[in-house]
């Protein structure tokens, strides 16, 4: 059938007006932000995620490339269609469908304005960080695809750190969910694979997000550097001294000089560079912060400090921020956007790299960074884009700068993507092996290759077969001639060593346990990763720590509890590792204040069984060049291959942190007083209601509800005086206030020495309590712990005999409630008695074809921890 007649047949699926193929039309779609182009052959407008269902069904069909499109901001083409097709305007999709204030958090259709979720946000005391420098016109959709940032990401994380959950229509026609309104689901992090994944993947119709309370006061602070190598220089002290601004936004000399006269911000027209610092928080802390934000400043060569007085000025200081590309456009007809990422400490040398291509290929630019994250974005001007020999210079720099940028260990692109712009610099930053496993998780995603064709891998060599260039079926690892098949138990010390072995397993068909997981084969290999361990990289400047994955996660605390800092890993098993938590994602309650364990985790490496090392990211934050490899091994159990290393997130020790211990007598009061402290929640990392802990003599009761905050010394005083507010006018008894125990010290507790069956069910936040009400004759009589700003119960049933039948009882409502409930820990009679053999994920994911697909790829004769997961179901 020709492509003309399959287009006539999509217009029939839709209403009259939804599809356009004539010329006029498609050339208002051939661009986005950036400087490519590609003329599409048709444009469809979906109202709805049915639209989209019979649109993809009708591509797969007739083998039609498919670009999704939001507003079309994006810089680096990832919405044209350079390779035909059709695109896929999403802007009719662009509604909040619920916005639940009680559980944080909001369901939305991918065209929805960004800036639009965030002002309804905060009309119910929330926030949503991500706010890209486009976020008055880019959509969530647009930023899920490309994983945006912007300038508040250093404090609060990208746009991946708040979705928990996406509708997409898979290139079959199917529309599955991935994650969704509770945390942790026992699936492959598809929702983490698809975000940041440039619409290559599936077309997504709705999006789950998190929010976070909107800070009650902001600060914001103008200082003024005689170079922006100095402001580097002073942004890294601030750094160092364990201070987290919500911003560090860095501006030069000729970016002011163009701001300016537009915005009238007041910006210092002789500065070599000028810092924008905000600070957040209650309003007894921020003077302080500022105090010492100042003195280190000055320190560091900063002078002409300028705190905003009012709103009305901190507006301006940001509209000036946020208007620089429309005001450099004033400056030249044009310019071109470089977006790159490199490690804090070498914010200064990168600066003076780009100076120097600059002057060496005669373009003039000017300096935008969100210096906190390391986000460089060299503006190059373009005074006439009809002279070859400028446009020459102009992309010469700009690949000059990509390149130093990669040899300096950063990133090609930390929130504006590949797309068509960089692809061909992706084999400079990804080694091959690095490369096919990413095209892996495009065919199990896409095996027609239909969605967004062309994006962000480098375009075949002369002579080459496979996808990508550089791609060779012979540059995946051999196994060594003297390497001999391991059996019994496997114990290799380094990772080439690991993978050298898998191999040779694999090639002999022959079973491997990680660790402890155990299978019922007894002669399978027991893989034993304690010598893969040690601290490689501690890089405090730059926040990261390498250890290996076999490290216990206890060593790794008391190293950084010398040093004054932490990673937010918690166990409450002594002997875990940092692999193990890893492959796991056994979460604290902790995570409400310093995220999950996907959220710390910047790369792993990992050996996969037909011979591939690979890393999968880079020790940055903000790192969007190609799929996020990383989120595929949280919580995968081993089943997708070995980590060997895994580079966290380093944070600082807090100054204070302190617990308010609230006596239960009536576990409907526990939960009526924990919904009315959860809205409080600032700088809070526990509120869990307990049953069963007793390690607090001065606290006799059924029930114990546990409030914890840290940070700054003024915050937390702030935050647990509010705290005590509620509870007074709630009814509730007088709490006692400690600085010996918090929430995660009794989850730690209860779940490290109790014994039995151990639980975790999973709600969405808003469910969570009238569940526990409903599953009283359930808990009444174990203990539990219910974390309740995350939506889990981890309870433990001591009684074998009880346990299959209770867990199934507690499943079955959590499924009705969009959640579920797994074992954690079984007992050994569980495990060995076959009349008491029990189900311990009871959860089929609608991704799980998907992750069958991607398992089959990365472990091809499936001996990685066979059974242990539900990609075995």
């Amino acid at each position: 059938m020709s492509k003309e007649t399959a287009l006539s047949l999509l217009k029939t699926l839709l209403p009259r007006g939804r599809v356009f193929t004539d010329s006029t039309s498609l050339v208002a779609y051939e661009a986005d932000g950036g400087i490519d182009k590609g003329l599409p052959q048709g444009v469809v407008f979906p109202y709805n995620a049915e639209d989209v269902d019979r649109v993809v069904s009708w591509a797969a069909q007739y083998h039609f490339p498919l670009i999704g499109r939001g507003a079309g901001t994006g810089l680096s083409g990832g919405a044209v269609a350079d390779r035909g097709g059709v695109v896929v305007e999403f802007s009719h999709m662009n509604h909040i469908l619920d916005l639940d204030a009680q559980g944080r958090s909001a369901l939305v259709e991918p065209a929805l304005i960004n800036l639009r979720l965030d002002e309804r946000a905060r009309r119910a005391g929330l926030y949503f960080p991500p706010d890209p420098g486009s976020q008055r016109a880019s959509t969530i959709g647009g930023n899920v695809a490309e994983n945006a940032g912007g300038p508040h990401c250093f404090k609060y994380g990208v746009t991946t750190n708040y979705v928990t959950g996406l509708e997409v229509v898979l290139a079959n026609g199917r529309r599955i969910r991935v994650g969704g309104h509770a945390l942790d689901y026992p699936e492959y992090d598809l929702c983490g694979l698809i975000t940041g994944s440039e619409g290559m993947l599936g077309l997504i119709t709705a999006i789950t997000v998190r929010l976070v309370r909107n800070p009650p006061a902001v600060k914001t602070m103008l200082a003024v550097f005689d170079s922006v190598e100095q402001a580097g220089h002073a942004v890294s002290a601030v750094i160092a001294a364990g201070l987290v601004p919500a911003t560090m936004e860095m501006m030069d000399k000729q970016i002011n000089h163009m701001i300016e006269p537009f915005a009238h911000a007041g910006l210092p027209m002789d500065a070599g560079a000028t810092l924008i610092i905000e600070v957040d928080g209650y309003p007894e802390s921020l003077d302080a912060q500022m105090a010492e934000i100042d003195q280190i400043l000055q320190q560091h060569g900063g002078h002409v400090m300028r705190i905003s007085s009012n709103e009305e000025e901190r507006a301006r200081i940001w509209l000036a921020r946020k208007s620089a590309g429309g005001a450099v456009a004033r400056a030249a007809t044009s310019y071109y956007t470089v977006d790159i990422t490199v490690p804090r400490s070498r914010l200064a040398e990168m600066l003076l790299e780009v100076d120097k291509l600059c002057a060496r290929y005669d373009v003039r630019a000017g300096h935008l960074l969100h210096a906190g994250d390391g986000n460089l974005h060299p503006m190059l001007l373009i005074p006439d884009p009809e002279d070859p020999d400028l446009m020459r210079r102009v992309l010469n720099t700009a690949w000059g700068i990509v390149r130093k940028c990669v040899e300096m260990g950063g990133s090609l692109t930390g929130e504006h993507g590949v797309g068509i712009e960089k692809r061909e610099f992706m084999a400079e930053m990804h080694t091959p092996e690095e490369l096919m496993t990413m095209w892996d998780v495009k065919l199990a995603f896409d095996p027609k290759v239909i969605f967004n064709p062309g994006k962000v891998f480098p375009s075949p060599g002369a002579g080459e077969t496979g996808p990508f260039a550089g791609y060779s079926a012979q540059s995946r690892l051999e196994p060594d001639r003297e390497q001999s098949r391991p059996s019994g138990t496997f114990i290799p010390a380094k990772a080439e060593e690991a993978v050298k072995g898998l191999v040779a397993l694999a090639r002999a068909n022959q079973q491997v346990y990680i660790g402890k997981a155990s299978g019922s084969n007894p002669n399978a290999v027991t893989l034993d990763t304690s010598s893969l361990s040690g601290i490689k990289t501690y890089a405090p400047d730059d926040l990261y720590i390498t250890v290996g994955a076999g490290t216990p996660l206890s060593e790794v605390q008391s190293f950084l509890a010398r040093k004054g800092k932490q990673i937010a890993l918690t166990s409450p098993w002594p002997s875990s590792t940092i692999g193990g938590l890893v492959a796991t994602n056994l979460n604290a309650p902790q995570r409400m204040r310093y995220g999950s364990i996907r959220d710390n985790v910047l790369y792993v490496t990992a050996a996969l069984t037909d011979g591939r090392l690979i890393r999968t990211g880079r020790p940055i934050v903000k790192n969007v060049a190609g799929y996020d490899l990383t989120k595929a091994f949280v919580g995968s159990y081993g089943t997708l291959g070995l980590i060997t290393d895994v580079t966290l997130k380093l944070i600082g020790l807090p100054r204070a942190r302190r617990s308010l211990l609230v006596p239960v007598d009536d576990v409907r009061h526990g939960l009526i007083w924990a919904r009315q402290l959860l809205p409080i929640a600032l700088n809070a990392s526990a509120l869990v209601l307990s049953k069963g802990y007793e390690g607090i003599a001065t606290v006799q009761s059924r029930y114990l509800l546990t409030y914890t905050a840290e940070g700054l010394g003024e915050d937390v005083r702030c935050e647990l005086e509010q705290v005590r507010q509620a509870l007074h006018a709630a009814g509730a008894p007088e709490p006692v206030e400690t600085d010996e125990l918090t929430g995660t010290d009794i989850w730690t507790a209860m779940l490290g020495t109790m014994s039995g069956l151990q639980i975790r069910v999973g709600l969405p936040v808003r469910e969570l309590p009238a569940y526990i009400q409903d599953q009283a004759r359930h808990l009444q009589d174990i203990p539990f712990i219910a974390d309740i700003s995350s939506g889990f119960v981890h309870a433990i049933q001591p009684a074998e005999t009880e346990a299959a039948s209770w867990l199934e009882s507690l499943r079955k409502a959590a499924l009705i409630n969009e959640g579920y409930a797994i074992a954690l820990s079984v007992p050994e009679g569980l495990r060995t008695n076959p009349e008491d053999v029990l189900d311990r994920w009871g959860y089929q994911p609608q991704g799980l074809e998907v992750m069958k697909r991607l398992k089959a790829r990365w472990d091809p004769q499936g001996i990685l921890n066979p059974g242990v997961f539900v990609a075995d179901l």
